[in-house]
């Protein structure tokens, strides 16, 4: 296995039947992401440091990103992510729950949720941790009736060490994008199964590029129950939410 300090760089229920299609989207669907993709506000002026504004849950968010750095942008999936969220505030609430999300990149997600109420732990790899944890800070302060967190997490690596099971009463895992061309798909599914407990709900946006992302859809599946919650087949972008299925054993990965 590689450096885990290059682990970054690397950078559907059993009733589902079918695998997302996005090959062609809806009115109703372009009519949504045109309305998603319009919450972020990219300045016209070339600047030596590179941001991107955004508007949920009512405020207005500056992210500083880092263009070299996969883990330092702000990809479609969170900003699909972080409206739903903000419009689901019944059913989903976050208000005082214990939320973690895994892979926060810029922090846009942890943002949001820490907006809406809840307790979060923002966590990634810790090259990614100083802009992280100045993204939470700016946009959060005086915000926010929690303070966030911004915690090291290498998928897979020393999970009971950082994050006993005892301590691990999550209300929600949330993750954005986690599912790309990286060789920690292991990892990451071992990570999924440490955190979340009977009571957890993950809620996942992902990305669809490649065969092996329906694999690893499948192997996730046997360890949890997957349901499609929207589909955006214009952004190739599906919204899952899952519970665990039990103490099932990991399966091994299978030779693609």
């Amino acid at each position: 296995m590689e450096s885990k300090s290059l682990q970054h760089k690397h950078l559907l229920s059993d009733e589902i039947s079918r695998k997302p299609s996005h090959k062609q989207g809806s009115k109703e669907d372009e009519q949504i992401v045109a309305e998603i993709m319009g919450r972020c506000f990219t300045p016209s002026l070339i600047t030596t440091l590179a941001w991107e504004e955004f508007h949920f849950a009512g405020h207005r968010i500056k992210i500083t990103e880092a263009t070299e750095s996969y883990g330092a942008i702000v990809w479609p999936s969170a900003l699909v992510l972080c409206y739903f969220l903000e419009n689901n505030v019944q059913s989903y609430s976050m208000v005082d729950k214990n939320v973690i999300e895994i892979g926060a990149g810029t922090g846009l997600v942890s943002i949001v949720a820490s907006i809406l109420g809840a307790r979060v732990i923002a966590t990634d790899v810790p090259e990614l941790l100083g802009n992280l944890q100045y993204n939470i800070r700016i946009n959060t302060k005086a915000k926010c009736q929690h303070e966030p967190q911004v915690k090291e997490l290498f998928w897979g690596v020393d999970l009971e060490k950082n994050f006993p099971l005892s301590s691990c009463d999550f209300d929600y895992i949330l993750a954005a994008d986690v599912v790309y061309h990286h060789p920690y798909l292991d990892e990451l599914l071992l990570t999924f199964e440490h955190l979340c407990k009977g009571n957890t709900l993950i809620i996942w946006a992902m990305r669809f590029r490649h065969e092996k992302d329906y694999k690893f859809v499948d192997r996730f599946k046997t360890l949890f129950d997957l349901e499609v919650i929207s589909d955006f087949p214009s952004l190739s972008i599906t919204l899952f939410k899952a519970k665990r299925r039990g103490r099932a054993k990991m399966p091994l990965t299978t030779a693609s």
